[in-house]
């Protein structure tokens, strides 16, 4: 949810050679695209979140509204034991809301990457606090898929992240994203983005169904589909409010 819920995120023969990779495309311009993936300048949307184990499965329906790279809310719609939880981001800081217990709690940044509600996305994941654009360092890398670009982005020095690295592939035309892999400092693989279902809404081509699947538990996903989605729209300044988190509507 945020929501996010990223992600988003988010987005010829291959090449055997970086500098010839570079050719291809802008690099800032495709991480860009991918930052931007779910957002733009304003969106709203509904979203299903399949939560998906050996042992159990669950959904959630939820709302969310965003506003640039540095607003986010997102509201449960369902089901009924979760409705009415809320998740708020401005700017760097985030809170959710659990109407059972009318609290309202701030996310201390050492939880970023913790789970959201139980599911394989993390609060940082679902409010998209920290930017590709900003907060990594890119280069072009090889591939062995046509039709792709490939980057290594590489977090900058002091960004409160836990990944080594991300390898990201997205389409040479168009720039849609692929896939994302997140690596740990040693190279492992902690856990996989598939981004599918591609679908243009107002002129604007994104991948409707976004999964995540961790390295180190089998069996678990947790799938994120966008059914319907609006951007550039104008979103009320009190929906960003600590107000209207506490208010379940």
């Amino acid at each position: 949810m945020t929501a996010r819920v990223s992600l988003f995120l988010s987005l010829c023969v291959a090449l055997l050679m970086a500098p010839a990779l570079a050719a291809e495309g802008d690099i800032d311009t495709i991480i860009k695209t991918i930052d931007e993936l779910f957002r733009s300048t304003s969106s709203h949307a509904t979203v299903e979140m399949q939560i998906v184990t050996p042992d159990w499965e669950r959904t959630l329906e939820m709302e969310m509204w965003t506003e640039g790279m540095d607003k986010t809310f997102v509201r449960i719609l369902s089901p009924r034991k979760e409705k009415g939880v809320g998740t708020l981001r401005i700017d760097k800081e985030m809170w959710n809301y659990l109407p059972k217990v009318g609290k309202t709690i701030k996310v201390p940044p050492s939880m970023m990457t913790s789970a959201w509600m139980g599911s394989d996305f993390s609060n940082d994941d679902l409010v998209s606090q920290i930017s590709f654009v900003h907060d990594y360092e890119h280069e072009f890398t090889t591939g062995d898929e046509e039709g792709l670009l490939y980057i290594r982005s590489v977090p900058n020095d002091g960004v409160p992240v836990v990944w080594g690295s991300v390898v990201i592939a997205v389409e040479s035309d168009g720039y849609l994203p692929v896939w994302e892999r997140y690596y740990d400092e040693k190279g492992e693989l902690i856990r996989t983005f598939l981004f599918t279902e591609p679908r243009t809404v107002g002129g604007r081509r994104f991948p409707a169904v976004l999964t995540v699947i961790p390295g180190k538990k089998r069996g678990n996903k947790t799938v994120m589909t966008y059914h319907e989605i609006e951007f550039d729209i104008d979103i009320d300044d009190d929906i960003f409010t600590l107000r209207h988190l506490r208010s379940t509507k």
